[in-house]
């Protein structure tokens, strides 16, 4: 037999599970090679294929070995980060659908929701500032960043201070991530975890029982146990 109970514990995982970015990226990305002289342009089928390898520092060295140029990658990727910062705040930034009615949800259980992007605290903070209005850091009751861990995603870390911060075992708590790497890291941390892939990982496969959804919704927060 089995009954239909919740979760006690809500993880939105990398910065793309709460936002799409990647198309404000790739622009950031075209706009600092030409700020640089350099005429390389980086189209939508190719930069979606170079996400599938994280790290955008390396992306671009890796680009400017295989062309043969000599370029200061680090400097380069400086321009990027203020240009999507330019980008993002100009723009804003909407949340993906279901992303606010499921916080809501849990908020009204009064389930501790976290956010555990292993990206740097700068990025954190813009992306807070560019859905200002829709959610703030006040809606989560832990917001991991690379500086809290040794390894970032895929290893399973930055989930494991996250549970210790809500005092929650593994088992209680539901993760949603992006990529099939993020997705990794929290079934590497025993969670149940869904995909919500955006335009990046749209096509890409999710490690076995990671179910893909194309919207959330609260009726994701409901966990069937055997009993």
């Amino acid at each position: 037999m089995s009954e239909i109970t919740t979760y006690r514990g809500l993880v939105f995982g990398a910065i793309g599970v709460l936002a799409e970015t990647s198309e404000i990226q790739r622009q950031a990305y075209n706009l600092a090679f030409r700020q640089a002289g350099l005429d390389w342009e980086w189209d939508r089928v190719g930069y979606r294929e170079m996400l599938r390898r994280p790290g955008g520092m390396r992306r671009i060295a890796d680009y400017a070995a295989a062309k043969g140029d000599l370029v200061d990658a680090e400097a380069v990727h400086a321009r990027k980060v203020a240009n999507f910062r330019a980008g993002v705040l100009r723009e804003g930034l909407t949340p993906r659908p279901g992303v606010i009615g499921m916080l809501q949800a849990a908020q009204a259980a009064r389930m501790p929701v976290a956010w555990v992007t292993t990206t740097g605290r700068q990025t954190v903070e813009l992306m807070l500032e560019g859905l200002s209005g829709s959610l703030a850091e006040a809606d989560f009751a832990f917001v991991g960043d690379r500086s809290m861990v040794e390894a970032p995603k895929p290893a399973p870390d930055i989930y494991r201070r996250a549970l210790e911060v809500l005092g929650l075992s593994a088992d209680e708590v539901l993760a949603i991530e992006d990529t099939p790497e993020s997705a990794e890291a929290a079934r590497g941390a025993g969670l149940d975890t869904f995909g919500f892939p955006g335009w990046a990982a749209s096509d890409r496969i999710f490690p076995e029982g990671v179910p893909v959804v194309t919207r959330l919704s609260p009726d994701l927060l409901m966990l069937r146990e055997r009993v």
